[in-house]
């Protein structure tokens, strides 16, 4: 038996409880995972507080990321007592995810652990920290480097928004953080490597076509106006990477920031990314992030304060990364 968070949904209502489960209920899979850590992200929060159409099929165990070792494997590329990592593939949507402490899952979703990271630090990292460093990687692939200038991060809050930070920081780039909370979260985010603070007030006024060029690159967790504001803002041969909708999944633009200034958007998916990118991008956040972010851009919960925690971080209410300790 293994203690899990379970959903249900009974006339539309969806809710979420605590349960005694066998190993035998969970589905199918190649890796038997005893789950160490899982982590709350926005789109598990929409999923336990039925705020979001992101479960189909119920009972579900929530949970997009996990850590754990291998218990029983039929795939060769990993054995018992091996550290792995999951994030993304549907797991916690169509798939029982990590909020449980055990999980049996397809070995093409797992990722081994880096040495250089405990599972702890992970969770701390998550699919958040994953396309963070994706969406790096994509503006260096983009020839965005320090010496063209400052980077945007909106929803620098956030689980994404604070690895960015953090990440670009250690990079040497300078980086103006977008934040609706500068009075709460201004001195974290500088201490994270923001060399200074934006207030999401500053892009409430509708976009136009272009507007002064401020940004040599952006990385974008919200959507929507926001995009299309910064999209209008950004340097000639400039480059966004989009990663989010916290804000919608519409872009009221213009082609003019693509044709008139080279600006190039840069979709950015973590979800069901390759097997060797997902890799290299653990390899590199293991290599860049410092000691001092596990420490101020995280917090630990129990399975049994998911739910309270899954409230708050729909309404905005929670900062930086959430890890729950199986």
């Amino acid at each position: 038996m293994f203690k899990a968070l379970v959903l249900e949904q009974a006339d539309k209502v969806t809710t979420a409880s605590i349960q005694q489960l066998d190993v035998s209920q969970l589905p199918e899979g190649d890796v038997l995972i005893d789950v160490d850590y899982s982590s709350l992200n926005y789109k598990d929060g929409l999923a336990i507080t039925g705020k979001g159409r992101i479960v189909r099929d119920f009972p579900m165990v929530p949970g997009v990321d996990l850590t754990g070792t291998v218990a029983e494997s039929s795939d060769t590329r990993y054995t018992v007592g091996q550290k792995v990592v999951l994030t993304g593939w549907g797991v916690g949507e169509g798939h029982w995810g990590g909020m449980a402490q055990k999980a049996r899952l397809n070995a093409d979703w797992l990722v081994p652990l880096p040495e250089a990271l405990s599972g702890d630090q992970a969770m701390k990292i998550g699919t958040a920290g994953l396309t963070a460093m994706l969406c790096v990687q994509a503006l260096q692939g983009a020839g965005i480097t320090p010496e063209k200038g400052e980077i945007l991060v909106t929803g620098a809050s956030g689980g994404v928004g604070s690895v960015a930070v953090t990440l670009l920081g250690v990079l040497g780039y300078q980086v103006a953080a977008v934040t609706g909370r500068a009075s709460e979260n201004g001195e974290w985010l500088k201490s994270l490597g923001a060399s200074r603070i934006a207030e999401r007030s500053e892009f409430d006024e509708p976009a136009r076509p272009l507007e002064k060029q401020l940004w040599a690159g952006a990385i974008d967790t919200v959507g929507s106006k926001m995009l299309a504001k910064v999209l209008a803002q950004t340097h000639y041969d400039g480059a966004v990477a989009a990663c989010g909708l916290a804000g919608g999944f519409d872009l009221p633009t213009t082609v003019m920031p693509f044709i008139l200034r080279g600006v190039k958007l840069l979709g950015v998916d973590s979800v069901n990314a390759p097997y060797e990118r997902r890799q290299k991008a653990w390899k590199r956040i293991a290599e860049l992030l410092p000691a001092s972010y596990y420490d101020q851009g995280c917090r630990e919960i129990s399975l049994e304060e998911v739910a309270e925690a899954a409230e708050a971080i729909t309404l905005g209410q929670i900062t930086g990364r959430v890890v729950i300790k199986l």
